[in-house]
C-alpha cells in the first residue's frame, strides 16, 4: 500500500484529499499545525489516519511525517487576499518557507513526488483578446474604476478587451501577497524537481467551493462570503457590476484532482515540474453565483454595490484541457445542482 502525506489535511480542500485518497486505497497521514484562526474546534479525523499536529515550517516535524511516505500532497497555506500588506509575513512564512521546508526535508529524505496546491491567482488578470488578438491588460486605472467602467485596456492601444480561457502557459504576474507567496510555492517546486529529479505536478485551484468551506473570514473566498452573509439574512453584497467573470469547481472535484494528480506523478519522467488548471470549464459571473445562492438559500437577492478593491482581477476562467488529457480528470459536480447544494450546507466554524 502507498503512502501519501497530506498537509494541511484537516483543512477545507485537504480533508477531502485525505477522504477520497482512502477510498482509493491510499495509507494517509496528515500533517496539520490545528491554528486557531482556522480550526475552532478539533477536527474528526477518518479511523486509520495518522493526523501529527505541527507546522510545515517545522524541518524536525516535516522529517518524521515523511518516514515510510511515497509522494506528498502539500495543500497547506495561508489564503485569501487578507486584510491588507501587514500580512505579508505570515503569508510567506507560511506558504513560501513552509514549502521551502517541506521540499528541503523531501530532498533530504529521498521522497521525489509532490501535488502541490497552486492557485489560478498566479495569472493576476487572465487570458484577454483585443482587436488583433491575444493582448497583455494594463493595470486598471483607478479613475476608470470610480467610473464604474471596469473592463481592462490594451496596454498598448488603451482600448477596452475582451476575456478569453487561460491556459497554462499563459505568463505569470500575481496582483497580491498571497498570489506572489503562490507563486513562490511553483518556483521552488520547480528548482526542486530540476535539482534532485522530482515529479511536481502543481494544481492551480480556480475557485473552489462546497460543503464545510470555512465561514466569513476576510481570508474566505467570495462563496463563502456570499453564504455567510445569507445565513446571517443579509443579502450578499456584489463589489464591481457584478460582470467579473470566474470559474467555479466543486471540492469533491478538486479532491479527485488531487489523486489524479498523485498517480501522474509515479509515471512522471524525471526533473518535471507540471502546471495544471483546475476548473469545472464552466463560466460564471460573480454575479450570477450570488444570485444562485440567493434563491438555493431563499434569501434576500444580492446588492450591486460598485465598490471595487485594489488588486482585484477582472476575470480569469480557466482552460482545463492539459488536465483532462494529461491527468485524466474532468470535474464531475454540476454547477447549478453544486450550488444549491452549497446553499443550505453546513459551513466550517
Amino acid at each position: 500500500m502507498s503512502r501519501v502525506l497530506v498537509t494541511g489535511g484537516a483543512g477545507f480542500i485537504g480533508s477531502r484529499v485525505v477522504l477520497r485518497a482512502l477510498r482509493e486505497g491510499w495509507d494517509v497521514r496528515i500533517l496539520d499545525s490545528l491554528t486557531p484562526d482556522v480550526h475552532a474546534r478539533p477536527p474528526v479525523v477518518p479511523a486509520g489516519v495518522e493526523l501529527v499536529r505541527g507546522d510545515v515550517s517545522d524541518g524536525q516535524v516535516v522529517h518524521r511525517c515523511l518516514a515510510g511516505v511515497d509522494v506528498v500532497c502539500h495543500q497547506a497555506a495561508k489564503v485569501g487576499m487578507g486584510v491588507d500588506f501587514s500580512d505579508a509575513p505570515d503569508y510567506i512564512a507560511t506558504n513560501a518557507l513552509g514549502t521551502a521546508v517541506v521540499l528541503a526535508a523531501m530532498a533530504r529524505g529521498g521522497v521525489g513526488r509532490l501535488v502541490l496546491a497552486s492557485s489560478m491567482v498566479v495569472y493576476g488578470e487572465g487570458r484577454y483578446v483585443g482587436p488583433d488578438g491575444d493582448a497583455l491588460p494594463a493595470a486598471r486605472r483607478q479613475d476608470d474604476l470610480r467610473a464604474g467602467r471596469f473592463e481592462p485596456r490594451d496596454r498598448v492601444t488603451g482600448g477596452f478587451l475582451s476575456p478569453g480561457l487561460t491556459d497554462e502557459d499563459a505568463p505569470l504576474d500575481p496582483r497580491s501577497v498571497y498570489a506572489a507567496s503562490k507563486v513562490a510555492q511553483e518556483h521552488l517546486a520547480g528548482v526542486w524537481a530540476a535539482e534532485t529529479g522530482g515529479s511536481v505536478a502543481m494544481l492551480r485551484y480556480h475557485n473552489v467551493y462546497g460543503p464545510g468551506m470555512p465561514r466569513d473570514t476576510p481570508y474566505a473566498g467570495v462563496a463563502a462570503i456570499f453564504r455567510s452573509a445569507l445565513e446571517r439574512g443579509d443579502a450578499p453584497r456584489v463589489f464591481e457590476d457584478g460582470g467579473q467573470r470566474r470559474d467555479f469547481v466543486h471540492v469533491d472535484d478538486v479532491a479527485a484532482a488531487n489523486i489524479a494528480a498523485l498517480a501522474w506523478t509515479a509515471a512522471a519522467a524525471p526533473a518535471v515540474a507540471r502546471a495544471f488548471n483546475i476548473g469545472s470549464g464552466t463560466v460564471s459571473t460573480i454575479l450570477d453565483i450570488a444570485t444562485q445562492l440567493s434563491l438555493a438559500h431563499e434569501g434576500p437577492a444580492p446588492v450591486v454595490t460598485g465598490e471595487f478593491r485594489a488588486g482585484d482581477v477582472r476575470h480569469i476562467t480557466a482552460s482545463s484541457a492539459r488536465a483532462r488529457a494529461e491527468l485524466r480528470w474532468d470535474a464531475q459536480v454540476d454547477l447549478r445542482s453544486g450550488i444549491r447544494e452549497f446553499a443550505t450546507a453546513a459551513l466550517r466554524d
